[in-house]
């Protein structure tokens, strides 16, 4: 069942890029922008990643917290971040739980092939831990504009 305004956000733990345990229980009293995307180093990913980073002190100056989620291992998001210089952490779900709690891990398909993978994603987190907002159709490029709005 999907997730919306209102619902509670799961609360999980996973590993961010360097292995330092993450829980979302930690940002309470934070509002959290946490957003999932298939994949690291790839053309919409990385302009969703640069939106979010261009835009991150804005971000930070109005209280969000940024977590990046995707089933990519830790190097990987170590790679992407150095690439980048992201400035936010990237969590590793590489066991799938994050993603399958939020259900944002669906059967998608690309050039007639089938396959399993991240239906990109943000959802606003307040304070207390409730969705204020689930965001669906993502613009890449003008990302950290669709959550400042």
């Amino acid at each position: 069942m999907a997730l919306q305004t209102g619902d509670a956000a799961p609360d999980f733990e996973s590993r961010d890029q360097d292995g330092n345990p993450v829980r979302l229980s930690d940002f309470r009293g934070k509002k959290v922008v946490l957003y999932f995307y298939p994949k690291d180093d790839t053309p919409g990913c990385t302009a969703e990643a640069c939106s979010l980073r261009d835009n991150y002190e804005h971000l930070q100056k109005v209280g969000y917290e940024v977590l990046g989620v995707s089933v990519d291992d830790e190097k990987s998001h170590q790679k992407f971040i150095k690439k980048y210089n992201l400035p936010f952490p990237l969590l590793a779900d590489t066991d799938h739980k994050i993603v399958e709690a939020y259900d944002v891990w669906h059967e998608k398909s690309m050039y007639g092939r089938k396959f399993m993978g991240i239906v990109r994603t943000t959802f606003l987190i307040d304070e207390q831990g409730t969705i204020s907002e689930v965001i669906t159709k993502i613009d890449t490029e003008k990302h950290a504009e669709q959550i400042l709005k």
